[in-house]
């Protein structure tokens, strides 16, 4: 099956889609919603039999949208199904340039969070990304970038336990560490602030399928380092502060935002004067460095060389 990436909006010489798509819009909004979800299920067929993959896209978007707009949740629901079923029938990848994977979420987001389809449907999505994304690197799980904006809709919708799993199986760091100062301000005590981040370490290092060890020590240096850190600050020794980020110098300058957060943590916890003042870089220490961890296990990058002369425990 031949791979596509085309985004789903009709082609140059679909004039007669345009024709389609209003009289359907006009069956809807006149009330014929039976008749108009006949239509759509008719037209499906018929484009899928044509290959007319980003036509037929176009319409089940559009159809689904305004279903779902007019409170006739079953019908759109059946349309979201129709358009994964085309997505992966016709080989069509997800990405940011074609935006589909939020056009999906959108449409999951109108189903309600107590319907039983909802799920199904999201299960389905996932499955979609991970046979034809990522066609070199299959993620067991999905791919990403939809677990992205499937977490951030269940953020949205304040359901922290669902965003959480989604979000360990995506790329955005930052907006994880949002989640998680908000879940623990909102829901936890004062004294749990290590425990929020302590569990998601855990749960992200120990679940992981790219990192096999219960470590520490890790093979990824940005874990090593880390864990490291966190014993450097349990002392307050800023001379152990200072060698530790000297050893790690090659992983640290992978990202120059390191430098700004690395300094923040030394004014905090081992007594550094601020040389000037700096400008604000998004995202945080513990936000950034999992978006790099994460992005580094998926691309399946290769750290057995990085470090050699980098310590395995604190003197």
């Amino acid at each position: 099956m031949e791979s596509s990436s085309a985004a789903p909006s009709p082609s140059s010489n679909s004039s007669g889609v345009s024709r389609v798509l209003n009289k359907l819009r006009n069956s809807v909004n006149d009330g014929n919603y039976y008749e108009a979800h006949q239509m759509y299920r008719t037209l499906y067929f018929r484009y899928l039999n044509q290959k007319k993959y980003a036509d037929l896209l176009a319409l089940l978007f559009d159809g689904a949208e305004i279903f779902f707009e007019k409170d006739q949740e079953a019908s759109g629901i059946d349309l979201t199904q129709l358009i994964i079923d085309t997505l992966v029938k016709s080989g069509t990848e997800g990405n940011s340039d074609n935006q589909l994977f939020s056009k999906l979420t959108k449409l999951l987001g109108r189903i309600r969070p107590d319907n039983p389809q909802r799920g199904e449907i999201i299960s389905s999505a996932l499955k979609w990304s991970k046979s034809v994304n990522n066609v070199n690197n299959k993620q067991a799980s999905g791919d990403p970038g939809l677990h992205e904006c499937i977490a951030n809709m269940f953020w949205r919708e304040n359901n922290f336990v669902l965003a959480r799993y989604h979000f360990l199986h995506s790329s955005d760091g930052r907006n994880f560490a949002l989640m998680l100062i908000q879940v623990h301000r909102e829901r936890g005590y004062a004294n749990e602030i290590d425990l929020f981040i302590a569990q998601t370490f855990e749960n992200y290092t120990t679940k992981h399928p790219n990192i096999r060890t219960s470590g520490p020590p890790y093979y990824l240096p940005l874990l090593n380092f880390i864990w490291f850190l966190l014993k450097v600050i349990e002392t307050g020794k800023l001379v152990a502060f200072n060698t530790l980020c000297q050893q790690y110098q090659t992983s640290i300058k992978r990202d120059p935002a390191y430098a700004d957060y690395l300094n923040k943590i030394g004014q905090l916890f081992f007594g550094i004067q601020p040389a000037r003042p700096a400008a604000p870089v998004g995202g945080g220490f513990f936000g950034n460095i999992l978006s790099s961890l994460m992005n580094n296990l998926e691309e399946g990058h290769d750290f057995d060389d990085e470090e050699d002369n980098e310590p395995t425990s604190l003197a």
